[in-house]
């Protein structure tokens, strides 16, 4: 059988490149950064604490999101975040074994 795209790359070939994208810019590692430094979920305006447009943290946001590193819900006016501590293991795992 040919390899295909869809089942040449294992699951944690998938999930290291899905998890290092979304590290791959500094306004979204200062994200987890802000997020990892809270006693808990985080309430509020992001935009306040970092240095970029809110459509641009909204991206930012969904990309982690969508990565699966951080949680949240948005309930205007409430917007509430936290880190996925379970894939946030899962991903420092991965990244940890990449290059060994």
């Amino acid at each position: 059988m040919k390899a295909t795209k869809e089942n040449y790359f294992t699951t944690s070939q998938v999930n290291t490149a899905r998890f290092a994208k979304a590290l791959s810019h500094p306004v979204r590692v200062a994200i987890l950064e802000l997020l990892n430094s809270q006693s808990c979920c985080y309430h509020g305006d992001m935009a306040e604490e970092l240095p970029v447009a809110k459509s641009t943290l909204s991206q930012h946001l969904n990309e982690l999101k969508d990565a699966g590193l951080i949680q949240g819900t948005i309930t205007p006016p409430t917007v509430k975040y936290c880190i996925n501590r379970e894939n946030w293991a899962l991903a420092k795992y991965l990244l940890g074994n990449l290059l060994k």
